[in-house]
This record gives C-alpha cells, sequence and structure tokens, in this order.
C-alpha cells in the first residue's frame, strides 16, 4: 500500500509523516525505514526506526534510486514499512518521470507486501491522476 502526504513546500508535511511514523512504530511487528535527504530529523524519530540518508549513497537518478529501495527490501525480510520524506528529491522524480517512478514503487509495494508512505511537494491538483487515490493528507 501507498499513502501520500501531499503540499507544497513548508507546508507541514514532514511533521505529519514524522508523526505518523513515531505512531505506526509503537504497535509495528516488522520494522520500519525513514528514507530522507539529510539526518536533520533523526532526534524526532523513534530510536526503533531506522533513519537512512539517501545522500550518503551517491545515487544520481531514479533508476538508481529504485534500485536502492530494492536493496534496502532484499536485507530485511521483517521489513513493514517505509518512509520517504521529501519524495521528489531523494527519488530523482520529476514531470517527466513521476508516473513511471510510481508505478515501479507501486509494483515493488505490491509484490514484497511493504507500506510506503511518500511526501510529495506538489499542490493536490499537480499531482498526477493515477497517484490521486493514495493521497491520505492534502495540505
Amino acid at each position: 500500500m501507498i499513502q501520500i502526504i501531499a503540499g507544497s513546500k513548508g507546508k507541514g508535511k514532514t511533521k505529519i509523516l514524522l508523526e505518523k511514523v513515531n505512531n505506526e512504530v509503537k504497535t509495528a511487528k516488522g520494522s520500519i525505514v525513514y528514507l530522507d535527504k539529510n539526518n536533520k530529523h533523526m532526534y524526532e524519530l523513534s530510536n526503533k526506526i531506522r533513519l537512512i540518508n539517501v545522500k550518503d549513497y551517491l545515487i544520481e537518478n531514479s533508476d538508481e534510486f529504485l534500485g536502492f529501495l530494492c536493496g534496502i527490501i532484499s536485507c530485511d525480510h521483517d521489513l513493514q514499512s517505509i518512509y520517504l520524506d521529501s519524495f521528489l528529491t531523494i527519488g530523482y522524480v520529476n514531470d517527466d518521470n513521476i508516473n513511471q517512478v510510481f508505478n515501479k514503487i507501486e509494483a515493488i509495494s505490491n509484490r514484497f507486501n511493504i507500506n510506503l508512505c511518500l511526501s510529495v511537494s506538489m499542490n493536490y491538483d499537480q499531482i498526477p491522476e493515477n497517484m490521486k487515490k493514495n493521497v491520505i493528507v492534502a495540505l
């Protein structure tokens, strides 16, 4: 399952994402990973959540990001959820490839039964139609 928290930059998406992940970890049966573009939110996350700074891994395009995501999944058979803060930035997603990247992430989520929650810096009306069904919060 994929969930999207949408809104323009500075609207409070990260705060909602952090609250959601910290609430989920209280009842989680598997492990949870939080992907971000820096370590800024390290102390706002429960110590039971693995924070990964994607910028540390020299990823340069969306294909490399998708491979990185699959690598995380392949290394942890108990993985329950992945939270992606600043999804457009860390995933090298733009207007040209957003549908392709989202469709691949959706296929990965379904195949491996992993929940993904994405923070997307777009207003609801800017989000492609095939993604709108996944929006849980629009700021």
